[in-house]
């Protein structure tokens, strides 16, 4: 893949600002609805029962309840995200752009350490196999026969 100019870069940067812009402008309506949503609530008068004043207001307040409780419905249709197909696709290509990768000469330094790591413990576990392992098994048998 072919490196970006400055312009490309600039222009890319400037879109995740705005979508970030925009999600944090989407955040706080959310917030703001809910805060409205619990303000409503704590606003309604509660519901005194067995009064004759109160059943007398009673089928004007359940008009405005309903049509509060359809508004409420609303919001929560709205607020529901849309479902994406390939969405998780989408993401994982997102996730792999911002990585950062190596170049190839990182990736030649770190072969050659772990070639020279596999060397190192290589040599290492066959010298304590047929220094001090296999001696000490052979010196135990020689011992029971």
């Amino acid at each position: 893949m072919a490196k970006k100019s400055k312009t490309q870069r600039a222009k890319a940067s400037a879109a995740r600002a705005a979508r970030k812009a925009q999600a944090l402008e989407a955040e706080s309506a959310a917030v703001e609805a809910k805060d409205i949503a619990e303000a409503d609530a704590a606003a309604e008068p509660k519901k005194r029962f067995f009064k004759k004043a109160d059943k007398a207001e009673t089928p004007a307040a359940n008009k405005q309840d309903k049509g509060k409780i359809e508004k409420r419905a609303e919001k929560k249709v709205e607020s529901k995200p849309k479902k994406r197909r390939f969405g998780f696709l989408k993401d994982v290509r997102a996730e792999m752009k911002r990585v950062t990768w190596p170049t190839k000469k990182d990736v030649l330094r770190w072969s050659v350490v772990v070639v020279a790591a596999l060397l190192f413990f290589g040599v290492y576990v066959a010298l304590l196999d047929n220094v001090i392992i296999t001696p000490v098994l052979v010196g135990i048998s020689s011992l029971g026969a």
